[in-house]
């Protein structure tokens, strides 16, 4: 038998009190784009927007923990563990090559055209035509390699 669910949840740790605006302002634009028509757009284009958000989302709490050093590891963990931010993310973030990356799936090499390819974004644009602008069809990145 399934184990029954409680709504027990701790309390957040000290300090989100602090963030708690900030992340509730993320989560008011993430239902606006949630519920922003689709009319006119293409069948991937009309999640660019959220996936834009859930980025920049877990790029301030990237930044509060890794960089400000402005919140404690039990909230940082705390955060990843209520969803706040995108725990993978983060952890490519921190390896050397990948601190612009847009988004994990980007560099999932099933998802592509060619086997063992990465996504358009991730090339350097100095290897790109100039005169196009490319975008990633997941996400609507327009490049985030950190050669750029």
């Amino acid at each position: 038998m399934p184990k029954v669910r409680t709504s027990r949840t701790k309390p957040p740790p000290e300090g989100f009190e602090e963030i708690e605006g900030i992340l509730e302002d993320y989560a008011r634009t993430m239902r606006d784009a949630e519920n922003e028509s689709t009319e006119g757009k293409r069948a991937k284009e009309t999640l660019w927007p959220i996936m834009r958000i859930s980025h920049t989302r877990s790029r301030y709490i990237y930044d509060l923990y890794y960089k400000r050093e402005a919140i404690s590891r039990e909230l940082y963990d705390w955060l990843l563990k209520q969803g706040y931010a995108d725990a993978n993310l983060i952890a490519k973030w921190k390896r050397t090559g990948y601190e612009k990356l847009c988004c994990v799936r980007c560099i999932q090499s099933r998802d592509m055209n060619h086997e063992g390819s990465t996504c358009i974004c991730r090339v350097p644009k100095s290897q790109l035509a100039r005169s196009q602008v490319f975008e990633c069809v997941h996400c609507g990145c327009r490049g985030c390699s950190s050669a750029d």
